[in-house]
């Protein structure tokens, strides 16, 4: 019997499977020469790949290690009872998780009182669904504890080195970082079955994504990954007069800029024939008619509940009015095509939504001239989600009221329905979302493009130094809550403290404008090395330089008095002897090494090799904390909210790579945003390295 094992986790039992082989490595050498490891032994069927990893791990235990099937007659039915569960089990939910905790609670096995496969196989299974990482800090105190002692016995510890769960991609790091304080209750996705989840984020090709679309796009890839399913990036071009391919290229880019990549990319006018088909499969039925009425008159009838008074023409005025409109006519485009539901109806979303409208004389980026009318989202996206495979369409609370003409749509085209699963619109305090209002500022040049550190899109946030991880754990901790909450930075900011604060290395900075020298006696030079980070040593150790003349902040100075005895940083105690205007003097005291009640003074040596940076401050490009659809943004921008402060860094910044992130002590956190060309070159004068401030989440 030659054993296969892939390298990769294709179903809820292959680890199940890559354990059982190294729990049968442990007794039984002569295993070896039947076990191959392969990575093209897979099945598109899920089911069928769970069940022959299955049946492969029960005849291998059976064969070189019967104990993990059970030591008597009552074992090996119980363990055959779990299997059997776990077989019938399409999602993890609650209810299984209890029923685990409580069967835990006098217990240390699944069954019996050693390993089975009842054991590796349900950790397996709860590995594979992603449950292991919310057990911590939370209600399943007895599974967690099980979980802990399976998860570290040696056969499943190598297990987890050899196989790659390639589908969750960082999310389960993510998960762990945010705990007890994301709303996982609100994260279930209902109806989903492992490996055939896709969900599908959406964007029009016509302006950069922004912190409102991040939400859409790790919420869709958090549902692929954590089922085993697939993204689909479909853009959706029905509006020619809006988008362009550049929109198309930033979008594939800001993706890849919050760690997003689609497993099939799309577009919303690859269905075009098709969405044409059914529009006219609905003016045969008469679940459709064309209008003539003009658009301001139609909003109007619309809010009045009244009907068009082209809604009950006959079907060969609607095919000739479509006709037209195809052609793009004269005639044709004064036409929309509208779907007949009920201009009665209390959900305006239900009362004859237009389907398609007629635009001539426009090019699309993709299609040309070929096409003269063209559908609406609300017509496109339901049929498209229905023939591209959704299997749930993720919306925010906005498109609520548009549920019911979403089913409507799909029921009149009689198409499957997907699920829709409805979240919250992410909204931050102070903050410009509109793409209209945006744009003014870049017109106007208030800021310096789409990726300005001050802007809320996501070539923004991301040069201001937010981290992928604080993005998604961010989102996470907020869950699938359907309240609409105005939030403030703070929250996300402080997410990213915790990501950034255990890898940012140290190094100081001092103001080059207003800092004072320090003579300093009892002082050999010397080179020291110290740690980057002093609960980091993975970061390695920076340079110290040690001199007799020495800088401080002019702030620092003030603070400091006669015959005080005061730490500098990294090097050791110091006391005051005399002060004259701009100079301090003191004295090097090596062995008092009482660091807890002195001042604590960052420094650094006075020599010509410091390298000379623009620390960049921003604060909020408006002054008022919610904007409204009518206010102008010239009446509430806020003047100044970007400051500058050049200073002298220490000499370790001269190996700082654009987008490195620090720590400037008593300063607070930096990335680097430009390095000037002369600088690397060899010449330091005049030029310098710019580094923006990240917000720490204090509110400073």
């Amino acid at each position: 019997m030659q054993v296969y094992v892939s390298d990769v986790i294709q179903s809820a039992c292959s680890l199940g499977l890559s354990v059982a082989v190294e729990w049968i490595k442990l007794y039984e050498k002569s295993a070896l020469s039947l076990i191959t490891t392969d990575k093209d032994q897979s099945t598109t069927d899920i089911k069928e790949q769970e069940k022959r990893d299955l049946e492969t791990a029960i005849d291998l235990a059976k064969r070189f290690c019967p104990q993990l099937v059970g030591t008597n007659s009552d074992e090996v039915k119980h363990v055959q009872q779990w299997l059997q569960q776990l077989m019938s089990l399409t999602q993890v939910d609650q209810e299984f998780l209890s029923l685990l905790n409580q069967h835990l609670l006098f217990r240390s096995f699944l069954v019996g009182y050693h390993v089975t496969l009842a054991d590796i196989m349900v950790f397996s299974v709860l590995h594979y669904q992603h449950s292991l990482e919310t057990l911590e800090n939370s209600k399943y105190r007895f599974l967690s504890r099980w979980a802990s002692y399976i998860r570290q016995l040696p056969p499943v510890t190598s297990a987890l080195k050899q196989v790659t769960d390639f589908d969750f991609q960082g999310w389960s790091d993510v998960m762990r970082l945010v705990g007890s304080q994301a709303s996982f209750e609100f994260l279930e996705l209902p109806n989903a079955e492992y490996g055939k989840v896709i969900t599908r984020f959406p964007p029009e090709p016509s302006g950069y994504l922004h912190i409102g679309h991040v939400k859409a796009a790790l919420l869709n890839d958090f549902f692929a990954r954590r089922f085993h399913g697939k993204l689909i990036l479909r853009f959706d071009d029905t509006n020619p007069i809006k988008e362009n391919m550049e929109f198309e290229s930033s979008i594939v880019e800001d993706l890849r800029l919050i760690g997003v990549q689609a497993d099939i990319v799309e577009y919303t006018s690859d269905y075009f024939e098709q969405l044409e088909l059914f529009a006219e499969t609905l003016i045969e039925e008469g679940k459709a008619y064309v209008d003539m009425t003009p658009t301001a008159q139609m909003r109007e009838e619309r809010l009045e509940c009244k009907e068009s008074v082209y809604r009950n023409n006959d079907k060969e005025t609607n095919r000739q009015l479509w006709n037209e409109m195809k052609l793009g006519s004269e005639q044709g485009i004064k036409c929309c095509l509208r779907a007949k539901i009920d201009m009665k109806s209390k959900n305006g979303a239900l009362r004859d939504p237009i389907l398609y409208r007629c635009l001539a004389n426009v090019s699309h980026h993709r299609m040309g001239t070929k096409y003269k009318v063209y559908p609406t989202y609300d017509f496109a996206c339901p049929i498209v989600d229905s023939l591209s495979g959704v299997t749930h369409a993720l919306r925010t609370n906005e498109y609520q009221d548009r549920e019911a003409q979403y089913y409507w749509m799909l029921e009149a085209c009689k198409l499957r329905k997907p699920m829709l699963w409805v979240f919250s619109r992410l909204s931050f305090m102070y903050t410009v979302m509109s793409k209209r209002k945006l744009q003014w500022f870049v017109t106007n040049n208030y800021v310096s493009g789409w990726d300005d550190p001050r802007f809320p899109t996501v070539r923004g946030i991301r040069r201001r130094g937010m981290t992928i991880e604080a993005l998604r754990a961010f989102i996470l901790s907020q869950g699938g809550s359907k309240n609409t909450v105005l939030m403030e930075w703070d929250k996300i900011w402080t997410v990213n403290k915790r990501v950034i604060d255990p890898i940012a290395p140290r190094h100081t900075a001092i103001n080059r404008m207003s800092h004072r020298i320090l003579q300093i006696t009892n002082v050999v030079e010397e080179v020291r090395t110290v740690p980057f980070h002093k609960k980091n040593p993975e970061l390695g150790n920076k340079i110290v330089l040690l001199s007799p003349h020495v800088i401080i902040e002019e702030e620092d100075a003030k603070e400091i008095n006669v015959s005080e005895v005061v730490t500098l940083m990294d090097w050791g105690n110091i006391q005051v002897t005399k002060m004259e205007g701009k100079e301090i003097f003191a004295e090097f005291l090596p062995h008092n090494t009482d660091f807890k009640k002195t001042k604590k003074l960052t420094w650094l040596p006075f020599i010509r090799d410091l390298v000379p940076i623009c620390l960049v401050k921003f604060d909020h490009l408006i002054t008022k904390a919610k904007v409204e659809e009518d206010d102008r943004i010239e009446d509430i921008i806020r003047q100044n909210s970007k400051i500058e402060e050049f200073a002298w860094g220490d000499v370790n910044l001269r190996l700082l790579r654009k987008g490195d992130v620090i720590q400037f002590e008593r300063r607070g956190y930096y990335i680097c945003d430009a390095i000037s060309s002369s600088y690397r070159d060899g010449s330091i004068e005049d030029s310098y390295l710019t580094l923006i401030e990240i917000p720490d989440g204090r509110g400073r």
